[in-house]
C-alpha cells in the first residue's frame, strides 16, 4: 500500500516542494566526482576525483549553501535540467524518478536509513581517490578514470 510518505510516485519532479526534492538525492556523492567527456564521441569518463567541496565521509558537500558561487562548474539539478544531463548516475534518485522507474531498496526514502546507500556499496564513501585541489594539471585527471560508472 501506498503511503503520502511515498511522494515520488505521486508527483512529479516540478510539483516537488525544497524538503522532497533535497530528500530525493540518496547521498551516493557520485555527482559530485569530476567526469571527463570525449568531445568528438561524448562519451563520459567517471574519475575517483571529488570536487574541492566533496566531504568524502559524509557524501555531501561541505558548503552546500554556497557551492555554486564557489565551484563555478557546479550544476544545479533542476526538474528541467535532470533529463538532459548526460553524466548523471544510472542509480540516481532524481534520474530514476524522471523516467518513471522505482527506486531501489537502499534509497533512504525506501529504506528510512540514510545509511543504506553506504551500506549497499552504491556511495562513493572512501572510494574518492584524490580532491580537485590536489591536481595541478588538467591531464592529471586521466590518472583517475574509473574502469566503468561507481
Amino acid at each position: 500500500m501506498m503511503t503520502m510518505k511515498e511522494f515520488w510516485k505521486t508527483k512529479t519532479l516540478a510539483e516537488l516542494n525544497d524538503r522532497e526534492w533535497e530528500a530525493l538525492c540518496d547521498g551516493c556523492g557520485k555527482c559530485c566526482l569530476a567526469k571527463l567527456e570525449d568531445e568528438e564521441t561524448g562519451e563520459i569518463y567517471w574519475t575517483s576525483v571529488g570536487c574541492r567541496l566533496f566531504d568524502g565521509g559524509t557524501c555531501r558537500c561541505s558548503d552546500y549553501q554556497n557551492r555554486l558561487k564557489r565551484v563555478p562548474d557546479c550544476v544545479r539539478l533542476t526538474p528541467d535540467n535532470v533529463g538532459t544531463i548526460p553524466w548523471l548516475p544510472s542509480t540516481c534518485g532524481y534520474r530514476l524518478v524522471a523516467e518513471g522507474k522505482e527506486l531501489p531498496w537502499w534509497h533512504p526514502l525506501v529504506s528510512g536509513d540514510p545509511n543504506t546507500v553506504h551500506e549497499a556499496g552504491i556511495s562513493m564513501r572512501g572510494r574518492v581517490k584524490a580532491s580537485e585541489d590536489e591536481l595541478a594539471e588538467a591531464e592529471d585527471y586521466f590518472a583517475f578514470i574509473l574502469d566503468e560508472e561507481p
